[in-house]
Protein backbone atom coordinates (compact mmCIF):
# COMPACT_ATOMS: atom_id res chain seq x y z
CA UNK A 1 0.00 0.00 0.00
CA UNK A 2 1.15 3.51 -0.78
CA UNK A 3 0.86 5.71 2.31
CA UNK A 4 -1.62 8.59 2.36
CA UNK A 5 1.12 11.22 2.43
CA UNK A 6 0.86 13.97 -0.14
CA UNK A 7 4.29 13.01 -1.54
CA UNK A 8 3.33 9.32 -1.91
CA UNK A 9 -0.44 8.73 -2.01
CA UNK A 10 -0.96 10.54 -5.31
CA UNK A 11 -3.32 9.81 -8.20
CA UNK A 12 -0.25 9.17 -10.36
CA UNK A 13 0.96 6.55 -7.88
CA UNK A 14 -2.51 4.99 -7.78
CA UNK A 15 -2.55 4.56 -11.57
CA UNK A 16 0.69 2.57 -11.59
CA UNK A 17 0.01 0.54 -8.43
CA UNK A 18 -3.60 -0.15 -9.44
CA UNK A 19 -2.51 -1.75 -12.71
CA UNK A 20 -0.33 -4.11 -10.65
CA UNK A 21 -3.24 -4.97 -8.30
CA UNK A 22 -1.63 -2.97 -5.49
CA UNK A 23 -3.34 -0.43 -3.26
CA UNK A 24 -3.03 3.32 -2.72
CA UNK A 25 -4.52 5.26 0.18
CA UNK A 26 -4.88 8.58 -1.62
CA UNK A 27 -3.97 11.61 0.52
CA UNK A 28 -6.75 13.80 1.89
CA UNK A 29 -5.75 17.08 0.26
CA UNK A 30 -7.25 16.47 -3.20
CA UNK A 31 -10.42 18.44 -3.93
CA UNK A 32 -13.76 16.81 -4.77
CA UNK A 33 -13.31 18.09 -8.36
CA UNK A 34 -9.87 16.44 -8.61
CA UNK A 35 -11.42 13.16 -7.43
CA UNK A 36 -14.18 13.45 -10.05
CA UNK A 37 -11.62 13.99 -12.84
CA UNK A 38 -9.55 11.04 -11.63
CA UNK A 39 -12.60 8.76 -11.40
CA UNK A 40 -13.78 9.65 -14.90
CA UNK A 41 -10.37 8.95 -16.44
CA UNK A 42 -9.49 5.84 -14.39
CA UNK A 43 -12.64 3.86 -13.54
CA UNK A 44 -10.71 0.56 -13.41
CA UNK A 45 -8.31 1.91 -10.75
CA UNK A 46 -11.02 2.89 -8.23
CA UNK A 47 -11.21 -0.61 -6.72
CA UNK A 48 -7.54 -0.22 -5.72
CA UNK A 49 -7.77 3.11 -3.87
CA UNK A 50 -9.08 4.48 -0.60
CA UNK A 51 -10.19 8.05 0.00
CA UNK A 52 -8.50 9.44 3.11
CA UNK A 53 -9.98 11.68 5.76
CA UNK A 54 -8.89 13.35 8.96
CA UNK A 55 -11.29 13.93 11.86
CA UNK A 56 -11.29 17.71 11.84
CA UNK A 57 -14.03 20.19 11.14
CA UNK A 58 -15.50 19.66 7.69
CA UNK A 59 -13.68 16.35 7.09
CA UNK A 60 -16.80 14.18 7.36
CA UNK A 61 -18.69 16.47 4.98
CA UNK A 62 -15.90 16.37 2.39
CA UNK A 63 -15.57 12.59 2.73
CA UNK A 64 -19.33 12.19 2.30
CA UNK A 65 -19.31 14.38 -0.80
CA UNK A 66 -16.50 12.39 -2.46
CA UNK A 67 -18.01 9.00 -1.64
CA UNK A 68 -21.51 10.10 -2.70
CA UNK A 69 -20.25 11.64 -5.94
CA UNK A 70 -18.12 8.59 -6.82
CA UNK A 71 -20.04 5.47 -5.72
CA UNK A 72 -17.34 3.16 -7.16
CA UNK A 73 -15.05 4.04 -4.23
CA UNK A 74 -15.39 1.22 -1.71
CA UNK A 75 -12.59 2.04 0.73
CA UNK A 76 -12.25 4.82 3.30
CA UNK A 77 -9.11 5.54 5.35
CA UNK A 78 -9.64 7.57 8.53
CA UNK A 79 -6.18 8.69 9.47
CA UNK A 80 -4.81 10.58 12.47
CA UNK A 81 -1.35 10.54 14.03
CA UNK A 82 -2.78 9.52 17.40
CA UNK A 83 -5.73 7.14 17.44
CA UNK A 84 -6.04 7.17 21.23
CA UNK A 85 -8.94 9.58 21.69
CA UNK A 86 -12.69 9.35 22.24
CA UNK A 87 -13.16 11.86 19.43
CA UNK A 88 -11.42 9.51 16.98
CA UNK A 89 -13.42 6.47 18.08
CA UNK A 90 -16.65 8.47 17.74
CA UNK A 91 -15.63 9.59 14.25
CA UNK A 92 -15.11 5.93 13.27
CA UNK A 93 -18.58 5.11 14.66
CA UNK A 94 -20.13 8.00 12.71
CA UNK A 95 -18.36 6.91 9.51
CA UNK A 96 -19.61 3.34 9.95
CA UNK A 97 -23.15 4.63 10.45
CA UNK A 98 -22.95 6.87 7.37
CA UNK A 99 -21.17 4.32 5.15
CA UNK A 100 -22.51 0.89 6.15
CA UNK A 101 -21.22 -0.91 3.04
CA UNK A 102 -17.74 0.61 2.75
CA UNK A 103 -14.53 -0.94 4.04
CA UNK A 104 -13.17 1.40 6.71
CA UNK A 105 -9.48 1.62 7.58
CA UNK A 106 -8.61 3.52 10.75
CA UNK A 107 -5.46 4.42 12.68
CA UNK A 108 -2.86 4.84 13.87
CA UNK A 109 -2.59 2.75 17.02
CA UNK A 110 -0.07 0.24 18.39
CA UNK A 111 -1.80 -1.84 21.08
CA UNK A 112 -4.16 -4.79 20.99
CA UNK A 113 -6.74 -3.10 23.22
CA UNK A 114 -7.10 -0.12 20.89
CA UNK A 115 -7.27 -2.37 17.83
CA UNK A 116 -10.19 -4.20 19.47
CA UNK A 117 -11.88 -0.91 20.40
CA UNK A 118 -11.71 0.37 16.82
CA UNK A 119 -12.92 -2.90 15.28
CA UNK A 120 -15.85 -3.00 17.71
CA UNK A 121 -16.57 0.63 16.78
CA UNK A 122 -16.95 -0.29 13.12
CA UNK A 123 -13.49 -0.28 11.52
CA UNK A 124 -12.48 -3.23 9.31
CA UNK A 125 -8.74 -2.65 8.93
CA UNK A 126 -6.56 -1.01 11.60
CA UNK A 127 -3.45 0.99 10.73
CA UNK A 128 -0.61 0.13 13.10
CA UNK A 129 2.46 2.29 13.76
CA UNK A 130 3.48 5.23 15.93
CA UNK A 131 6.94 6.61 15.34
CA UNK A 132 8.60 4.14 12.92
CA UNK A 133 8.38 6.22 9.72
CA UNK A 134 11.54 7.43 8.00
CA UNK A 135 10.48 11.08 8.22
CA UNK A 136 8.64 10.76 11.55
CA UNK A 137 10.17 12.44 14.61
CA UNK A 138 7.39 11.62 17.10
CA UNK A 139 9.65 9.42 19.22
CA UNK A 140 12.27 12.19 19.46
CA UNK A 141 9.84 15.04 20.06
CA UNK A 142 7.44 13.28 22.42
CA UNK A 143 9.10 10.13 23.74
CA UNK A 144 6.05 8.20 22.53
CA UNK A 145 6.23 5.16 20.27
CA UNK A 146 6.22 1.38 20.06
CA UNK A 147 8.66 -0.98 18.32
CA UNK A 148 7.02 -1.78 14.99
CA UNK A 149 7.61 -5.54 14.88
CA UNK A 150 6.18 -6.00 18.38
CA UNK A 151 3.23 -3.73 17.55
CA UNK A 152 2.40 -5.75 14.42
CA UNK A 153 2.63 -9.11 16.21
CA UNK A 154 0.37 -7.97 19.08
CA UNK A 155 -2.10 -5.98 16.99
CA UNK A 156 -2.47 -8.70 14.34
CA UNK A 157 -3.33 -11.18 17.06
CA UNK A 158 -5.99 -8.85 18.48
CA UNK A 159 -7.48 -7.98 15.08
CA UNK A 160 -7.63 -11.53 13.75
CA UNK A 161 -9.40 -12.68 16.91
CA UNK A 162 -12.27 -10.34 15.99
CA UNK A 163 -12.25 -11.01 12.25
CA UNK A 164 -10.47 -7.73 11.50
CA UNK A 165 -7.23 -6.95 9.64
CA UNK A 166 -4.22 -4.71 10.16
CA UNK A 167 -1.90 -2.56 8.09
CA UNK A 168 1.73 -2.31 9.17
CA UNK A 169 2.45 1.38 8.58
CA UNK A 170 6.05 2.58 8.69
CA UNK A 171 9.53 1.24 9.32
CA UNK A 172 10.23 -0.59 6.05
CA UNK A 173 13.52 0.36 4.42
CA UNK A 174 13.99 -2.58 2.03
CA UNK A 175 12.00 -5.51 0.55
CA UNK A 176 13.15 -7.75 3.43
CA UNK A 177 11.38 -5.47 5.92
CA UNK A 178 8.13 -5.79 3.96
CA UNK A 179 8.44 -9.57 4.12
CA UNK A 180 9.05 -9.38 7.88
CA UNK A 181 5.94 -7.26 8.37
CA UNK A 182 3.86 -9.91 6.57
CA UNK A 183 5.65 -12.59 8.60
CA UNK A 184 4.68 -10.79 11.81
CA UNK A 185 1.01 -11.06 10.86
CA UNK A 186 0.27 -7.88 8.89
CA UNK A 187 -2.43 -8.24 6.25
CA UNK A 188 -1.19 -5.14 4.40
CA UNK A 189 2.10 -3.24 4.48
CA UNK A 190 2.09 0.51 3.96
CA UNK A 191 5.13 2.21 2.43
CA UNK A 192 6.11 5.88 2.50
CA UNK A 193 9.85 6.42 2.15
CA UNK A 194 10.34 3.39 -0.10
CA UNK A 195 7.91 4.91 -2.63
CA UNK A 196 9.13 8.51 -2.28
CA UNK A 197 11.39 10.24 -4.79
CA UNK A 198 9.86 8.63 -7.88
CA UNK A 199 8.25 10.10 -10.99
CA UNK A 200 4.80 9.35 -9.56
CA UNK A 201 5.57 10.78 -6.11
CA UNK A 202 4.22 14.23 -5.27
CA UNK A 203 6.35 17.35 -5.29
CA UNK A 204 8.58 19.16 -7.71
CA UNK A 205 11.92 17.90 -8.99
CA UNK A 206 14.82 20.01 -7.65
CA UNK A 207 18.20 20.17 -9.40
CA UNK A 208 21.42 20.57 -7.42
CA UNK A 209 24.94 20.22 -8.83
CA UNK A 210 23.63 18.33 -11.84
CA UNK A 211 21.63 15.85 -9.72
CA UNK A 212 17.84 15.64 -9.41
CA UNK A 213 16.04 15.43 -6.06
CA UNK A 214 12.48 15.31 -4.78
CA UNK A 215 11.22 16.50 -1.39
CA UNK A 216 9.81 13.97 1.07
CA UNK A 217 8.38 15.03 4.40
CA UNK A 218 6.26 13.74 7.27
CA UNK A 219 2.64 14.85 7.36
CA UNK A 220 3.17 16.36 10.83
CA UNK A 221 6.28 18.22 9.68
CA UNK A 222 6.59 21.99 9.46
CA UNK A 223 6.68 21.67 5.65
CA UNK A 224 3.34 19.82 5.52
CA UNK A 225 1.67 22.07 8.08
CA UNK A 226 2.84 25.21 6.29
CA UNK A 227 1.50 23.83 3.01
CA UNK A 228 -1.88 22.66 4.29
CA UNK A 229 -2.59 24.63 7.48
CA UNK A 230 -0.58 27.82 7.05
CA UNK A 231 2.11 26.79 9.54
CA UNK A 232 2.77 24.97 12.81
CA UNK A 233 0.23 25.99 15.45
CA UNK A 234 1.95 27.82 18.31
CA UNK A 235 0.82 25.24 20.90
CA UNK A 236 2.48 22.28 19.17
CA UNK A 237 5.79 21.06 17.72
CA UNK A 238 6.62 19.66 14.31
CA UNK A 239 6.78 15.85 14.48
CA UNK A 240 8.23 15.21 11.05
CA UNK A 241 11.33 16.04 9.07
CA UNK A 242 11.86 17.08 5.46
CA UNK A 243 14.46 15.34 3.32
CA UNK A 244 15.65 15.61 -0.27
CA UNK A 245 15.64 12.19 -1.92
CA UNK A 246 17.72 11.63 -5.02
CA UNK A 247 15.31 11.17 -7.92
CA UNK A 248 14.71 7.45 -8.44
CA UNK A 249 12.84 7.29 -11.75
CA UNK A 250 9.64 5.33 -12.31
CA UNK A 251 8.14 3.58 -9.29
CA UNK A 252 7.44 0.39 -11.24
CA UNK A 253 11.07 -0.74 -10.93
CA UNK A 254 11.01 -0.31 -7.16
CA UNK A 255 7.71 -2.21 -6.91
CA UNK A 256 9.09 -5.10 -8.98
CA UNK A 257 12.07 -5.26 -6.63
CA UNK A 258 9.78 -5.44 -3.58
CA UNK A 259 7.49 -8.06 -5.15
CA UNK A 260 10.46 -10.15 -6.28
CA UNK A 261 11.89 -10.08 -2.75
CA UNK A 262 8.61 -11.18 -1.17
CA UNK A 263 8.17 -14.01 -3.69
CA UNK A 264 11.64 -15.25 -2.81
CA UNK A 265 10.84 -14.97 0.92
CA UNK A 266 7.87 -17.25 0.35
CA UNK A 267 10.06 -19.86 -1.34
CA UNK A 268 12.66 -19.72 1.45
CA UNK A 269 10.10 -20.35 4.20
CA UNK A 270 7.80 -22.65 2.22
CA UNK A 271 4.76 -20.39 1.94
CA UNK A 272 2.58 -21.11 -1.10
CA UNK A 273 0.58 -17.90 -0.53
CA UNK A 274 1.24 -14.54 1.12
CA UNK A 275 -1.36 -15.40 3.75
CA UNK A 276 0.75 -18.40 4.80
CA UNK A 277 3.86 -16.32 5.50
CA UNK A 278 3.03 -15.61 9.15
CA UNK A 279 2.51 -19.34 9.80
CA UNK A 280 5.91 -20.21 8.34
CA UNK A 281 7.91 -17.57 10.16
CA UNK A 282 10.15 -17.62 13.21
CA UNK A 283 11.80 -14.39 14.37
CA UNK A 284 15.29 -14.52 15.84
CA UNK A 285 16.93 -11.55 17.57
CA UNK A 286 20.32 -10.75 16.03
CA UNK A 287 23.07 -8.22 16.61
CA UNK A 288 23.92 -7.95 12.91
CA UNK A 289 21.60 -8.87 10.06
CA UNK A 290 23.65 -7.80 7.03
CA UNK A 291 27.31 -8.19 6.09
CA UNK A 292 28.35 -4.60 5.26
CA UNK A 293 31.99 -5.20 4.29
CA UNK A 294 31.62 -4.08 0.66
CA UNK A 295 28.83 -1.50 1.16
CA UNK A 296 31.03 1.44 0.18
CA UNK A 297 31.95 -0.22 -3.14
CA UNK A 298 28.53 -1.55 -4.12
CA UNK A 299 26.21 -0.15 -6.76
CA UNK A 300 22.90 -1.90 -7.31
CA UNK A 301 22.27 -2.92 -10.90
Amino acid sequence: MAANMDTVGTFEMAKVLGKMQLFTTVHKHYSVKAWQDFAEGNPDILEHVAVSSGTGEGDLEKLTEIVTTIPSIKYICIDVANGYSEHFVQFVRDARKNFPKHTIMAGNVVTGEMVEELILSGADVIKVGIGPGSVCTTRKKTGVGYPQLSAVIECADAAHGLGGHIISDGGCTCPGDVAKAFGAGADFVMLGGMLAGHTESGGEVIEKNGKKFKLFYGMSSATAMKKHAGGVAEYRASEGKTVEIEYRGDVEKTIQDVLGGIRSTCTYVGAAKLKELSRRTTFIRVTQQVNEVFTAFTKEH
